[in-house]
């Protein structure tokens, strides 16, 4: 890069422009973007940097590291707040209520921490006296969505730096950076060229050789769950019991929601479930290839689903999905605080109500299925299910006459359609 400044273009009416930052709020990770970053900001914006990093449950992180990283770059401080229970409760809990998957694959786990994410960056922003915030979104994805949208909510005071959106560095560019100015590289300058982000309910990787469509993905990418062929070979059964659409046992051994998502996550990566290949629709209106490792959103997911459709009635099961889509559609384009999902959680709640009961997953070779469902408030009657039984809420004997009813306007509709062709 050279040394004089780069020069910026504002386009957004909230983007900074050098000479009107003081002190910035960096969301830093520790990793190549963000560490070029918090470098690059001191020298082009000649300001202040107080970097904030957030703990959502990223398996392997140590914080410490990362804190130490940043002072060394010139960070005047790093805070670190550990969310994980705010996560898990605030953002997790409602996405199952919700079986929330966008493009019925990605259960959104990214999508839901960038919110929360955001919230604590105005929070540490006003707390350190700063008056811009950074993040290291590119131009291409939904985070500058998800964070920008959120902080201007929040705090429309506020200016944002995207250097990664403008200043036209690739790897290799950013590498050199790093060289240039001391930066450590996290990884190594031969780790496989893939944008990974993760917390407690999942793990993406993106990039490099994924994007070629034809191609199945390399073994490399695969460092949370276990490859379904190398799997146990013996199945393992799982009892997920749930309280008004919440999870809060395994096997009979109540948990709180952090510690119940690491224990499903690590039986069910073991089992080699929750590997997602996935192409995505972006909000920027890219199509993006991804691969997910969702054990916990794989054996949770769809155990939720399959109690709440054992406690609805009919219309509540037909009706439900289409908000669930809903639902999962604005926590992707980034919209946490409009109102309809305020709407949407109201209903989810109500639903949820009577979601209590448990049900066994058989995790076996990349597969979660349920095997076993027992819940008070099941509208199901063993009794009645039967061939050939009858009574109490169900008589046999008044299925002609409602079959007569049920059927009347289809046979008149066919009746009046095919009058021309009877009368010939």
């Amino acid at each position: 890069m050279s040394e004089e400044h780069t020069q910026l273009r504002a386009v957004g009416s909230y983007e900074a422009e050098p000479g009107e930052v003081g002190r910035v709020l960096l969301l830093y990770s520790g990793g190549l973007d963000t560490s070029v970053m918090l470098k690059w900001i001191q020298d082009e914006y000649e300001a202040e940097v107080v970097a904030l990093t957030v703990n959502l449950g990223q398996p392997g992180e140590d914080f410490d590291v990362v804190r130490g990283k940043a002072l060394q770059l010139g960070a005047l401080e790093c805070y670190i707040v550990d969310a994980r229970e705010e996560f898990a409760d605030e953002y997790v809990a409602p996405a199952i209520k919700a079986n929330a998957l966008y493009g019925g694959g990605y259960p959104l786990f990214t999508a839901l921490g960038r919110p929360l994410i955001a919230k604590l960056a105005v929070e540490k922003a006003r707390e350190s006296g700063c008056d811009t915030i950074a993040h290291g979104c590119t131009g291409k994805g939904n985070d500058q969505v998800r964070i920008e949208s959120t902080v201007l909510t929040l705090a429309p005071e506020m200016k944002i730096i995207a250097p990664v959106r403008g200043w036209q560095m690739g790897r290799e560019e950013e590498i050199e950076y790093a060289r240039e100015h001391g930066i450590p590289v996290k990884g190594g300058t031969e780790a496989p060229p893939y944008s990974i982000d993760d917390n407690i309910w999942g793990r993406s990787s993106e990039g490099g050789p994924i994007e070629d469509l034809e191609e199945p993905p390399r073994d490399d990418v695969f460092q949370l769950v276990t490859l379904p062929e190398d799997a146990p070979d013996v199945p393992q059964d799982l009892v997920i019991e749930f309280e008004r659409g919440r999870p809060v046992a395994v096997d009979g051994e109540r948990l709180g929601l952090v510690e119940l998502l690491e224990r499903v996550g690590e039986i069910g990566a073991r089992h080699g479930v929750g590997i997602v290949d996935h192409v995505e629709d972006r909000i920027v209106g890219l199509k993006v290839r991804d691969l997910y490792e969702v054990p916990a959103a794989a054996v949770i997911l769809p155990a939720h689903k399959e109690l709440e459709k054992l406690v609805g009635t009919i219309h509540q099961n037909n009706f439900k999905p289409a908000l669930d889509n809903h639902w999962a559609f604005l926590v992707y384009a980034g919209l946490w605080h409009e109102p309809l999902l305020s709407d949407l959680n109201a209903y989810m709640d109500a639903v949820n109500e009577h979601v209590t009961g448990s049900i066994t997953m058989r995790l076996y070779k990349g597969s979660a299925r349920a095997v076993a469902r027992r819940s008070p408030n099941a509208l199901y009657d063993q009794a009645l299910a039967g061939f050939g039984e009858s009574g109490g809420l169900f008589s046999q004997q008044a299925s002609p006459g409602f079959i007569e009813l049920w059927s009347l306007q289809s046979r008149m509709a066919y009746k009046i359609r095919n009058r021309e062709q009877e009368s010939e």
